[in-house]
């Protein structure tokens, strides 16, 4: 824990109020992104944020309702209705503590990068592509019709002022978060000019108090289980991706060492807790978690600074939240998407193994078509196997006559399940002569399908009439041969001591 003087105090809190305001504009339209009401989106951020501040594993981080999380919560809201989103969210925690008590925040080091490419692009487009859905309005027959006319031209006016001073306001100073700034000053000239617009208002009213107790209205039964688990379980993994991520790009900008089991659980614990006071859930916002280590801030203070600044907005300024146009909104939305896309990926497609190209634009696709958890699995699972590929490409073989005349195979690689078939072809029993030595001293025997292809090689050998002498093997690996146990040359001193990856070792 680093320890706080007035300056550095004065640093956290600063950074935490400059926080909050940014909460406040993305918060809403996360949340109207997920077709809820702007004010679920800003409970979430506030318990998200205080919670996971205060009992995290990594100081400085700021957590809240985010586009990832929101995107997949729209079918389901859609389809089933908010109360069991609430449930939803009740679940997404559990599974997150279950995973943090399991202690497996260290296997986000198997997503590779070009897995993380796709999922940024990936998610970058899936936010923006949902913004359309506000360029609807009411028809005459109740039914949804894209804007025309005057009210269009409005609408796309507004966003391209969001976007301009979201752009062009720090160049001239730093002072307000931009996004907060063009929030305030399109606002305001709607509110001067009069200008009839869609706003936040129109989603329904945000005022309110301090958030409510609230038991999800679901019945609790198989079928309701049968609904959320699936949403649930993807959230949880969305969720836990995004924030380890987000940890380990903090860590490396600020030289130190996060904990991600305490992180996962400090972020179940906040889900469980809002869902239970009906909020969307959140995880880590790489934007906001950005801003806050760009000002200096190191310690758990300004978190939580941010969320009471923010629940004191929620409180005491309801009204002018309610008359923020929502063409900034989706104006900010765009924005996010552009600088969420990695657009140096596309540039580094050309130049990138052609695997990891496959990668990078199958995650963006799947996770367009599909959803974030998916995208990334498929995205590691293809990685994993193109790696597996290459490896059992690998092992190779030297042979040459010993003073005894006899045969020396000298293997090197390692020799596992996918390269077991390479592993046969590289003897000729056949044309071997009657002593035959194959040395592992520069191999690695890795799991119990390479121990069974050395227990076939040797019942070839035995077939041909051959003496096959096997040198340097692990005492695992004579622990597991059957047929070839007894051609095992033990060498106490130079023989290995590495274990193989099977079931039957304790």
């Amino acid at each position: 824990m680093l320890l706080l003087n007035p300056s550095s105090l004065r640093i956290n809190v600063l950074s935490g109020l400059t926080v909050s305001l940014a909460l406040v504009p993305e918060a809403i339209a996360f949340a109207l992104v997920a077709h809820v009401s702007p004010l679920t989106g800003l409970y979430a951020a506030v318990i998200v944020c205080l919670l996971t501040a205060a009992l995290g594993g990594r100081p400085g981080m700021i957590s809240g309702a985010t586009g990832a999380l929101a995107v997949v919560m729209v079918a389901l809201v859609s389809q089933h209705g908010v109360e069991y989103l609430f449930a939803t969210v009740v679940l997404m925690g559990l599974l997150q503590l279950i995973f943090a008590a399991l202690k497996l925040g260290k296997l986000i080091r198997m997503v590779p990068h070009s897995v993380m490419l796709g999922f940024v692009n990936g998610l970058a487009i899936v936010i923006f592509m949902a913004q359309f859905g506000h360029f609807k309005t009411l028809g005459a027959d109740g039914s949804l019709q894209w804007m025309r006319g005057e009210s269009l031209v409005i609408m796309l006016g507004l966003v391209a002022l969001t976007m301009a001073i979201i752009y062009l306001l720090p160049k001239l100073t730093n002072a307000i978060p931009s996004a907060l700034a063009a929030i305030l000053i399109v606002a305001g000239l709607v509110a001067l000019t009069g200008i009839e617009t869609k706003t936040v208002g129109d989603m329904g009213s945000i005022a309110g108090g301090l958030p409510q107790f609230h038991l999800p209205d679901v019945p609790l039964n198989l079928e309701t289980l049968y609904i959320i688990f699936p949403y649930a379980l993807i959230l949880a993994a969305i969720g836990l991706i995004e924030t380890l991520l987000t940890l380990n790009l903090i860590d490396a900008m600020t030289d130190t060492r996060g904990m991600p089991n305490r992180e996962s659980m400090a972020q179940g614990l906040a889900n469980v807790v809002g869902g239970f006071f009906a909020t969307m859930g959140g995880c880590a916002m790489i934007g906001q978690s950005m801003i806050n280590i760009s000002n200096g801030a190191r310690h758990r203070i300004s978190g939580i600074v941010a969320a009471i600044f923010l629940l004191g907005f929620i409180l005491f300024l309801s009204p002018w939240i309610e008359m923020i146009p929502l063409a900034a909104l989706v104006g900010l939305m765009f924005v996010v998407s552009e600088k969420t896309f990695e657009w140096g990926s596309l540039q580094a497609l050309r130049k990138i193994p052609r695997q990891d190209a496959i990668v990078v634009v199958g995650v963006t696709v799947i996770t367009v078509l599909t959803d974030l958890a998916i995208a990334v699995l498929a995205g590691i699972v293809f990685a994993a196997l193109v790696f597996a590929w290459q490896q059992a490409k690998q092992i190779q073989v030297a042979t040459s006559i010993d003073e005894n005349g006899w045969k020396v195979y000298r293997l090197n690689g390692v020799l596992f399940f996918a390269s077991t078939a390479n592993f046969a072809r590289l003897f000729t029993p056949k044309e071997d002569p009657q002593h035959v030595v194959i040395e592992f001293a520069k191999a690695r025997v890795a799991d119990h399908s390479a121990v069974e292809a050395i227990d076939a090689l040797a019942t070839r050998y035995q077939q041909a009439g051959i003496t096959l002498h096997l040198r340097h093997l692990s005492p695992d690996c004579l622990e597991l041969l059957s047929k070839a146990k007894d051609m095992v040359e033990i060498d106490t001193y130079a023989d290995p001591h590495y274990h193989i990856a099977d079931n039957k070792l304790g």
